[in-house]
């Protein structure tokens, strides 16, 4: 049987060459009338996940 990356997380997170898996955080979809400019600015910047979850994520993207 063929491996196959899950096509969710392949479309959220990439991997780094160091190993680290890279996330965009949450909350930036819509209704950001709502949210502080400073708060906005924070959610545009991406982060890692934590190292607990990462080998989950580095299980699911295979390729």
């Amino acid at each position: 049987m063929k491996l196959k990356t899950h096509s969710g997380s392949k479309k959220r997170f990439r991997v780094l060459a160091s190993g680290k898996v890279k996330r965009r955080k949450s909350n930036k979809g819509h209704l950001l009338t709502g949210k502080k400019r400073n708060r906005k600015r924070r959610l545009a910047k991406a982060t890692y996940v934590h190292d607990a979850a990462s080998r989950q994520i580095r299980q699911l993207m295979v390729f």
